[in-house]
C-alpha cells in the first residue's frame, strides 16, 4: 500500500452532528451550538464547551483503504490535574475499527486554584487510518469529544464523497456526561453507544457543565431537525447551586413548553441524574477538593449542607422527584421520564466507583449506553418505534 495520501476535497456536506461550520484561517471549525446563541450568551464555559465537537464526524463514501485527517486541536488542560488526550475514531460500515490520540495542537493551561489561564501554542495533528476493508463503503471519522479542532485537510489513496444522512435522528442534551467526560474516545461516550445500538444518528448537545435549564438551548432544541429528543438535567443545576426548587420546577415546565412548539408530538425522554454521592442529599456549590490537587485522581466535593434543602436547595434525589412530577403532571403521552438511576445506581457505584466522584470511566459509559438503548430502542420503549422502523 503506497504511504502517498492525495489531498482530496474537505466538503462541509459530510460533517454530520454539527449545528455549523465556521471558516477559520486554517480550515473549518465544528460549532454544536448556533450563531445566534454563541452572540446571546457568550460565556467562556459554554464557549468552549460547544467548540468540543462531541459526536460531530465525517460520514464518506469510498473506496480509499488509508485516509488521514488533518487537524489542529486546542485543548484545556488543568495545571496540577493530569486530563488524557482528546481521540480521533474510524468506524466502518457501523464497526468500530481504530482509535488514534491527538498530538500538537494549542494548549490552553488553567489555574484550578486562580482561575488564570495561559495559551500555548503547538503545531497541526495528522491522524492517519490505514488498512480499511476493500471496497465501497461508509467511512465515519468521529472528530474528539473533549478537544475542540480546526479541519485543515482530508486526505485519502481514493476518491471520496459526502454519505447521505439515513436514518432517524436522534437529539440529545445533557451536562458533562453526556458530552463524554472520561470517557477514552469519542464513539465510546454513553449517547454513541446507545446510537449505535438504537441505530439512529446521534446529535450531541451535552455540555460539560451548561445544563442548566437555559432558555437558549431550549430554543435551539425547539429550531433543530429531530425524530427523538431526549434531556437529562439536574447535575449542573446541583454544582452551581443556580436554582431553588420554586424556580427550578416553572423552568422545567418553560424548557419543554419551548421544545413542544417545534415538537409538538416527537417522542421526548426526560431523564434524571445518574447516582453520585456526593450530590445525593448535599447541596451544591460543587467543588474541586484542593487536597486532589497535584495528584493523578481529582475529586469533586459538595460544599452545601443537607438541611439546606429545608430552605429549597437542589439535591439530586430532590430533582429526581421534582422531574417525575413535572412529567407526571403534563398532558403529553409522548413526554417520558427515566430515572437516572435506572442507568446507574448507587449498588454500580460500588462496582464501578466514579473516578473524581462525578463522571463515569470508559466502562461505565458503555454500561449506561446500553442500558439506555435497552430501555428507549427495544420493547416498548419510547424509541422503539423509530428503531424498528
Amino acid at each position: 500500500m503506497s504511504d502517498h495520501l492525495s489531498p482530496v476535497p474537505l466538503d462541509p456536506a459530510s460533517v454530520h452532528g454539527a449545528e455549523e461550520l465556521e471558516r477559520t484561517p486554517r480550515g473549518l471549525r465544528p460549532h454544536r451550538l448556533p450563531a445566534w446563541v454563541r452572540g446571546q450568551f457568550p460565556d467562556p464555559q459554554l464557549m468552549m464547551m460547544e467548540r468540543q465537537p462531541s459526536g460531530v464526524r465525517l460520514v464518506l463514501r469510498t473506496t480509499a483503504r488509508a485516509v488521514a485527517l488533518v487537524t489542529h486541536p486546542t485543548r484545556l488542560a488543568y495545571r496540577g490535574a493530569d486530563r488524557p488526550r482528546g481521540s480521533v475514531d474510524l468506524v466502518v460500515d457501523g464497526e468500530p475499527l481504530g482509535s488514534e490520540r491527538l498530538d500538537g495542537g494549542d494548549v490552553i493551561w488553567a489555574d484550578l486554584q486562580t482561575g488564570a489561564t495561559e495559551l500555548e501554542a503547538g503545531p497541526a495533528c495528522t491522524t492517519r487510518f490505514d488498512g480499511l476493508p476493500a471496497g465501497e463503503k461508509l467511512v465515519e471519522i468521529w472528530l474528539p469529544h473533549n478537544e475542540s479542532v480546526e479541519l485543515v485537510e482530508l486526505r485519502a489513496d481514493a476518491p471520496v464523497a459526502p454519505a447521505e444522512p439515513t436514518g432517524p435522528l436522534w437529539v440529545h442534551h445533557g451536562s458533562s456526561i453526556s458530552h463524554g467526560s472520561n470517557a477514552a474516545s469519542p464513539t465510546r461516550i454513553w449517547p454513541a453507544v446507545a446510537a449505535r445500538l438504537g441505530g439512529v444518528r446521534l446529535r450531541n448537545l451535552g455540555f460539560g457543565g451548561s445544563a442548566l435549564v437555559d432558555p437558549f438551548m431550549a430554543r435551539t432544541l425547539r429550531d433543530a431537525p429531530a425524530d427523538l429528543i431526549s434531556l437529562k438535567l439536574g447535575i449542573n443545576v446541583v454544582n452551581l447551586d443556580g436554582m431553588r426548587l420554586r424556580t427550578f420546577v416553572p423552568a422545567v415546565h418553560g424548557f419543554l413548553d419551548t421544545i413542544r412548539d417545534g415538537h409538538p408530538t416527537t417522542p421526548l425522554v426526560l431523564a434524571s441524574p445518574i447516582y453520585s454521592d456526593i450530590h445525593e442529599d448535599t447541596p451544591g456549590p460543587g467543588a474541586v477538593d484542593p487536597a486532589t490537587l497535584g495528584t493523578d485522581h481529582v475529586r469533586f466535593v459538595a460544599t452545601g449542607r443537607p438541611e439546606e434543602v429545608r430552605q429549597g436547595k437542589l439535591t439530586l434525589r430532590v430533582i429526581r422527584d421534582a422531574l417525575a412530577q413535572v412529567v407526571a403532571g403534563r398532558d403529553d403521552p409522548n413526554l417520558h421520564y427515566l430515572d437516572g438511576t435506572t442507568l446507574y445506581g448507587q449498588a454500580d457505584a460500588a462496582e464501578h466507583p466514579l473516578p473524581d466522584g462525578l463522571h463515569p470511566d470508559t466502562d461505565t459509559h458503555r454500561i449506561i449506553g446500553e442500558r439506555f438503548a435497552a430501555w428507549a430502542f427495544t420493547g416498548s420503549g419510547p424509541f422503539a418505534a423509530a428503531h424498528q422502523g
